[in-house]
Order: structure tokens, then C-alpha cells, then sequence
């Protein structure tokens, strides 16, 4: 965990200062740092794979273009089916949360659709259906959890509509696959 959160502390303070060597240094090496912490711990090989995937998204996410944005999303897509996996095993959200996760996705989406380019809209639609479901999901599992899945719902908000907010994106990224981490490690099902 320390080489993890030391990792982190760097590449938050590159992105502060605008050490991009340094920023683009250390974004592929924080998820795999944490995909180690989990299975020191003795978590998931899913868990771990989750974060794997989180580490392709953030490597293909530094370079420009619509296709790296894609395959990006496709990765983390990838790394939310394996957290779905994972809090299967906790049982069903409440109805009250999936209307409330519902009515902030179509919302999200309403508001961010007019600034979507017409071939991003049924990629981004599909991804943040599938991220909101993630986040929904993490609410199964306890409190840290679900607290991770909102603020990755946040984060991934935050790529869309502020692109330039480096590091609140990347605080809040950061935060939530700890999050999410610590609360499956703590809270494990039977």
C-alpha cells in the first residue's frame, strides 16, 4: 500500500506543479501497484484484474485521438465487469438507489450529449450505463465500496465534461479503485 499511495502522492503533485514527464511516468504504474496490495492481502484474481484493466485505460487515455479514447473505455469497461463479478456476491441494491444511480445517469447524460461528437454518443451511452451499474453495484457491498463506485462515476463525469481538470480527475480516480479495493478486501462474502 505504501509503494501505491507514494506512487500516487508523485503523480498528484506532477500533475499540480505540471511535471508532465513525471505525470506520464507514473499514471500506468498506480493500478498495478494496487492490483500487488490486493493480492498481498489475499484478495480476488478478478479484483486484481479490475485494476489491470484500469491500467490500460489510463495508458491508452495519454495519447490524443478518438480511438485510444475508445479502446480506453473498452478497458475500463472491461474492469467494471469484473467489479460487477465481484459484488454479485453481496446481494441486490435497493430500489431507491437504482432509481436515484438511474435518474443521475440519464441526467448525466442529457446534459453531456449536446458536446458529444456523433460517433462518441453510443460508445459513451453504452460505457456510462455500464459504469453507473458498477457504481450502483458498490453500493452492495458497504460504505467504502460505495463510496468508491460514486466518486469513479465523478471521475469519469469529470473526463467528459471538464477534460482539463487533471487532477481533480485523477484524485478522485485514484480514491474510488482504493475505495473500492479496501471495501471488497474488508467486506468479504462468504
Amino acid at each position: 500500500m505504501r509503494a501505491f499511495a507514494a506512487a500516487a502522492g508523485v503523480h498528484l503533485g506532477a500533475l499540480l506543479t505540471g511535471r508532465k514527464r513525471i505525470e506520464r511516468a507514473t499514471k500506468p504504474v498506480l493500478m498495478p501497484l494496487l492490483a500487488e496490495y490486493v493480492l498481498q492481502r489475499g484478495g480476488s484474481r478478478r479484483l486484481a484484474l479490475a485494476l489491470l484493466f484500469g491500467c490500460a485505460g489510463d495508458t491508452l487515455l495519454q495519447a490524443d485521438g478518438d480511438l485510444p479514447f475508445l479502446l480506453g473505455m473498452g478497458a475500463f469497461a472491461a474492469g467494471h465487469l469484473c467489479y460487477l463479478a465481484q459484488f454479485a456476491k453481496h446481494g441486490r441494491p435497493s430500489r431507491r438507489l437504482t432509481a436515484a444511480y438511474g435518474t443521475a445517469w440519464a441526467g448525466t447524460l442529457a446534459l453531456l450529449w449536446p458536446g458529444l461528437d456523433a460517433e462518441l454518443r453510443v460508445p459513451v451511452t453504452l460505457y456510462s450505463l455500464l459504469l453507473t451499474t458498477m457504481a450502483l453495484g458498490a453500493t452492495r457491498v458497504g460504505p467504502r465500496a460505495a463510496a468508491g463506485g460514486a466518486l469513479f462515476l465523478l471521475s469519469d463525469t469529470l473526463i467528459v465534461s471538464r477534460p482539463q481538470q487533471q487532477f481533480w480527475i485523477m484524485l478522485t480516480y485514484v480514491t474510488a479503485q482504493y475505495l473500492l479495493v479496501e471495501g471488497l478486501l474488508q467486506t468479504r462474502a462468504p
